[in-house]
């Protein structure tokens, strides 16, 4: 079996025994159905009817708030955005603001972490590594910005994070990487909260576009090294 589970239905599926996480792909999902995905899936996870599992997924252009996000960080009314086809919506993870759309990898981790007490900082930190190393092998060198949870090339954000732990030390929401994604659309924004932050892409890196394909199979195999154990 390979690392994928193409559109899977959210009900219980099989997991591959061999290997540590199950890896889902949903293809392009709206923000609204992944988020009923997502909550089904940690009911699921919390009474241990599927394994830990990583869902892959792009959104239509969709701007969310985090729990600690202000209003003011959104540059546009949300009319505006109504009147572009923009959705919007507040979300219950940690972090500020931020931007999905299509060509930008969103992964979101649905991981038993109760074992002891959840150490959110370390967790962020191994949902960093995953990163730096899936986009090391298309020659992006990447990095931690103390204090800043997310990726970084160079000054510029490459990988956003927001998570959240429920009371079961179950995670859900995690990580967005810009692989082909419309950056204009960061204008509308600022990105996170970091006002002098600028954000980048692979293919902006890179110069040509970058195979979503491709870098699906690096994050997958990246994630289930780096969550081999926990």
């Amino acid at each position: 079996m390979g690392l994928f589970q193409h559109r899977p239905d959210v009900s219980l599926f099989p997991a591959d025994p061999d290997l540590p996480v199950r890896v889902c792909d949903y293809g392009l999902m709206p923000y609204p159905a992944a988020m009923d995905a997502l909550q089904s899936m940690v009911a699921d996870r919390t009474k241990n009817r599927i394994p830990d599992t990583l869902m892959l997924l792009e959104h239509p252009p969709t701007y969310t708030m985090g729990l600690r996000a202000k209003k003011e960080h959104l540059l546009v009314s949300e009319s505006e955005l109504k009147s572009r086809n923009i959705e919007f919506f507040h979300a219950d993870r940690g972090g500020d603001i931020t931007f999905h759309g299509p060509g930008q990898l969103v992964g979101y981790p649905v991981l038993d972490l109760k074992t002891g007490k959840p150490n959110i900082r370390r967790y962020i930190n191994r949902l960093e590594n995953v990163i730096i190393q899936a986009i090391a092998g298309f020659g992006v060198a990447a990095h931690r910005n103390a204090g800043f949870p997310g990726v970084w090339a160079g000054s510029r954000k490459i990988a956003a994070i927001g998570i959240r732990i429920n009371a079961d030390g179950i995670s859900s929401h995690g990580f967005a990487i810009n692989v082909n994604t419309d950056l204009t659309f960061f204008r509308h924004i600022i990105p996170c909260g970091l006002r002098e932050a600028t954000v980048t892409s692979l293919a902006g890196i890179t110069g040509i576009p970058v195979e979503m394909e491709k870098v699906k199979q690096s994050v997958a195999a990246a994630f289930l090294s780096e969550f081999q154990t926990r």
